[in-house]
């Protein structure tokens, strides 16, 4: 037992009550009582359980496994090197699983074959093996599962590669256990089966973990589709569905965790088979939270040495189908006569809709020559008040999608030297947390869907207030938005200097010599101004310092205003108004430019002669 608050262990494994040897696996079967709080099992080859978390312990069973001593004396086995630990045992309970609908019906499976149950709480067991079909005798029996859904239905998981045996088991019953039929073989899957769940909501939507990956029945197991999109084909030991947030999380052989993130479109599917006819669809996301992620402890940063996976964005998470396109089946070419070959069979290789989404599809390559669909897609966000507070794009391939969006409303463009690559409408204002409408229009499709936006449930809502932030971070981007326009009208002013500058090298010597030095002087101007904003390009190594600059000011306000929770804190508004300090400053200077020294460059270059500009061309002729 760990007590995570302190960190105090306490060693609380069965000891026997009259010294007989107990045999533990490695992976010891270990339960909880469904029925109370503090009940604990732990399996050797008996069972034991514990009312008070460890503290004390009863047998509640005989020994059932085969008790073959002859797989029970490791050290003059044959040269097997026993490990410190004990763990190298052979004959023991590898699964215990209570019936969470039926007090007193616990189900047990060995390492050596047997599958017992008891339905009085211990009191007397019966061993069930003959009722399994086909059942290789001898087998390990690492998982039995209990439907969350319906009382009576229960899964079994059969292996047997450690006696160089490669088939897939699983047995299912669906009336507690009287009789039983075997719903995966090797016809289904490739590889053996190591585990087993079943949704809590959806019964006709399964997961099976095989030695070479995930799959998943939408129809209780009579069909079985791979899984590979964003999963190696690595052996899947474990799996257990967060049901707070729909996720299905495996645990591998690899020592990993790997999360499918809210598999409710998968429990769409399986309710209604008909949902991939269609040529696009946006499934229901889950509430999208407005979380904040807390950094390492103790390490900063991941190079310093802690490892992290693919995590998902925070947000929204949204399921998007598109359908493949049909290929065109190309033209049979003519057999000729000695050049016949033989077609190898695939087994279980049918290309479904269920499949092509689990590969998550191709790329759809040529569509734009062939002028089908483009693979961006519009997404559009619609408050309750019929606003669209939010737009965005999102590329999507073939099949099933999955794309997310930190939930946040329209926001503003700040100065900048470069030049966008690409027009995308700013994010970055706080939304306020409520139910929204998501539309999707992609080519000559649209769908929609409704999204709830809520706050971090870990935190106090009292403690925040996103209108009050709102407010006031839309007051100072009006400002700002103030300041870029008066950057981009430098940056428009500098390129006229450009064509100016032709327009000069087009008069004669004298007069050039005196505009080109006019010119060079407003462009300097134009700089000195634009530098106030951010230190000028540099392409050397050095320190400098741009504490004084304008965006310096203005992000570090921004700062202030991501991390409040309403409006500004007094510390907060001190960084808010030196920014809207200094750019009042900057603006000033700005428009006293434009209207004085700018303003006399553009008039004497307006009055430059252009009657030389405008040749006449006299007119050629061969004759």
């Amino acid at each position: 037992v760990w007590d995570k608050v302190t960190g105090r262990t306490e060693f609380v494994r069965p000891q026997h009550p009259e010294g007989d040897k107990l045999r533990f696996s490695w992976n010891a079967a270990l339960a909880l009582d469904p029925f109370s709080d503090d009940g604990v099992y732990f399996g050797s080859q008996h069972v034991h359980y514990s009312p008070d978390g460890g503290h004390s312990w009863d047998i509640i069973s005989p020994d059932l496994t085969t008790n073959d001593t002859l797989k029970q004396d490791q050290s003059k086995s044959g040269g097997l090197t026993l490990d410190i630990t004990g763990a190298e045992n052979h004959t023991t309970i590898l699964c215990i699983t209570p019936d969470p609908n039926n007090e007193g019906v616990i189900y047990v499976g060995t390492d050596d074959g047997n599958i017992q149950v008891t339905r009085n709480g211990g009191d007397s067991w019966s061993k069930i093996n003959n009722k399994l079909p086909g059942l290789p005798s001898g087998a390990w029996i690492p998982q039995i599962v209990t439907s969350p859904v319906n009382d009576g239905e229960v899964f079994i998981v059969v292996n047997n590669y450690r006696r160089n045996d490669w088939g897939a088991w699983l047995y299912h019953s669906s009336d507690s256990g009287k009789t039983w039929r075997r719903i995966v073989d090797d016809n289904d899957v490739d590889g053996f089966v190591c585990s087993v769940v079943q949704d809590h909501e959806e019964e006709n939507l399964i997961f099976l973990g095989t030695d070479v990956g995930l799959y998943v029945s939408f129809d209780r197991g009579s069909s079985w589709q791979k899984w590979s999109e964003g999963l190696p084909p690595v052996q899947i030991r474990d799996m257990q569905i967060q049901q707070d947030m729909d996720d299905l999380v495996l645990g591998t052989f690899g020592r990993s965790f790997w999360v499918l993130d809210d598999i409710t479109p998968l429990r769409e599917m399986a309710q209604d088979r008909n949902l991939l006819k269609s040529d696009f669809k946006v499934f229901q996301p889950k509430t999208a939270y407005l979380t904040s992620s807390r950094s390492y402890q103790g390490v900063r940063f991941i190079a310093q040495g802690d490892y992290q996976g693919d995590n998902r964005g925070t947000g929204a998470l949204f399921t998007i189908w598109n359908k493949p396109a049909e290929k065109e089946k190309p033209e049979a070419a003519p057999i000729k006569e000695g050049k016949k070959k033989k077609r190898k069979k695939k087994k279980n290789k049918d290309k479904s809709k269920d499949e092509a989404m689990m590969k998550g599809g191709k790329g759809e390559k040529g569509d734009k020559k062939k002028g089908k669909k483009k693979d961006e897609c519009q997404i559009a966000v619609i408050d309750q008040g019929g606003d669209t507070i939010r737009t965005f794009k999102r590329k999507l391939k073939e099949g099933m999608n999955r794309t997310g969006w930190r939930p946040d409303a329209k926001g503003i463009d700040f100065p900048s030297r470069n030049e966008p690559r690409e027009k995308r409408e700013p994010g970055g204002m706080p939304i306020i947390p409520g139910d929204y409408k998501v539309v999707f229009t992609y080519g000559e499709h649209k769908d929609s869907t409704q999204l709830t936006v809520a706050y971090d449930p870990r935190v106090e809502q009292s403690l925040f207030d996103n209108k009050a932030k709102y407010t006031s971070m839309k007051s100072h981007n009006e400002k700002v938005e103030k300041v870029t326009d008066a950057f981009n009208n430098l940056k428009e002013a500098k390129k006229s200097t450009e064509l100016y500058s032709k327009l000069i090298d087009m008069q004669e010597d004298t007069i050039k010599k005196s505009y080109k030095k006019m010119t060079k002087e407003v462009v300097g101007q134009i700089d000195s101004l634009m530098n106030l904003y951010s230190l000028p390009p540099s392409e050397k190594t050095e320190y400098r310092d741009d504490s004084e600059t304008l965006m310096n000011k203005v992000f570090t306000a921004r700062r202030f205003f991501r991390a409040a929770t309403g409006a500004p804190t007094p510390n907060g508004q001190n960084a808010i108004n030196n920014a809207e300090r200094q750019a009042g400053e900057v603006l000033e200077g700005i428009n006293a430019f434009f209207g004085e020294d700018w303003k006399e460059y553009v008039e004497k270059v307006k009055s430059l002669p252009m009657d030389d500009l405008f040749k006449v061309y006299e007119e050629i002729k061969l004759e």
